[in-house]
């Protein structure tokens, strides 16, 4: 008996050791999809770990907005960020797999057309000119610049962008070629947006498109270009003015997180978008974003609190939403 007594103490400190491990892994937040919208879900994510004193861990991957909604559809992520609305198909596999969600709008971004500080000849272009060098049509046929303006020099033409996972690329091909996914494949992708910035930075007759941010971190290395939306309109730079005033269309647009409704139960994800949503405004600028009005995070953490479920939008591909009509169609639901 002496030997049971002994045993017993033994494994109620082991089960209790387990159940403390337990709780510490539970504390997780999983988070993964968009590179657009990662520095702003990684500065919330670090600011929020300090807070917490991290007694709750916040891991941030960058798979793409498409690849992020594929692993949130499976149900092995909390949060998707996703720098475009969820798409039918996506839909559909949530439905299918029991995934109930809210989405949640968190800032505007402003889509940056970069080159080469050492390029000279391109001074602004235009939305025909974009579309004549990305559309399908383009592949191994467009390589120089002087196809895309006989003012321009005949020197090679390299593309960088985001791969097909990346909501980046189903945006821009929207609004620039007139049709999500539509483009031409031989161009440098990558779902890393900081492979796009060196790209770009090496190459003298280099071009290549992502969000403002990532821009703004590497001016340094990058030129950004002045686009004419449409015919007879002067060009204009991204910025917090342009994106606000509605000049910056159609290169502009709302990004969000996608909250899982189970995993919101949890009361670290519960916390952590809380959290998010209270600092958005603040960090979303730090990061070199648009912030949305503080309406429009109230209205949103109304929403995660009543536990809207689905999507102010369609399924399709959406392009032209200026702060204002977000802000009327989150307000309506």
């Amino acid at each position: 008996m002496k030997t049971l007594k002994l045993v017993i103490p033994a494994a109620l400190a082991l089960s209790s050791a387990f159940a403390t491990s337990a709780a510490f892994a539970e504390a997780l937040v999983k988070v993964d999809g968009s590179s657009t919208v990662y520095p702003i879900t990684e500065a919330v994510a670090e600011e929020f770990q300090i807070a917490k004193k991290n007694a709750v861990k916040v891991t941030v991957g960058i798979s793409g907005t498409g690849g992020g909604f594929k692993k949130f559809c499976r149900g092995e992520i909390d949060i998707s960020d996703a720098s475009r609305p969820i798409l039918k198909k996506e839909m559909d596999a949530c439905k299918e797999a029991g995934i109930k969600y809210i989405e949640l709008p968190v800032a505007y971004d402003a889509m940056t057309v970069v080159i080469n500080p050492k390029n000279t000849f391109i001074k602004q272009l235009t939305v025909a000119e974009l579309k004549k060098m990305w559309e399908p049509a383009a592949q191994g046929t467009v390589t120089n610049w002087k196809q895309i303006n006989p003012a321009w020099p005949d020197k090679p033409m390299k593309l960088f962008g985001p791969g097909a996972d990346s909501g980046t690329f189903d945006y821009f091909t929207e609004a620039i070629v007139g049709k999500s996914k539509s483009s031409r494949g031989d161009f440098t992708a990558s779902e890393d947006d900081n492979v796009l910035v060196q790209g770009v930075s090496r190459d003298v007759g280099a071009l290549g498109y992502f969000g403002m941010a990532y821009y703004t971190e590497n001016k340094d290395k990058l030129k950004a270009v002045p686009i004419a939306m449409a015919e007879g309109k002067p060009a204009v730079l991204p910025s917090f003015e342009t994106v606000e005033n509605g000049s910056y269309q159609p290169l502009s647009r709302p990004i969000f997180i996608y909250v899982n409704a189970k995993s919101a139960e949890k009361p670290e994800v519960k916390e952590f978008v809380e959290f998010y949503l209270k600092n958005a405004a603040k960090l979303t600028k730090e990061v070199k974003y648009v912030p949305l009005p503080a309406k429009a995070y109230t209205i949103a953490q109304q929403h995660f609190t009543n536990k809207k479920l689905g999507t102010v939008f369609g399924g399709e591909a959406e392009v032209g939403l200026k702060i204002e009509d977000l802000l009327k169609r989150e307000a309506k639901e």
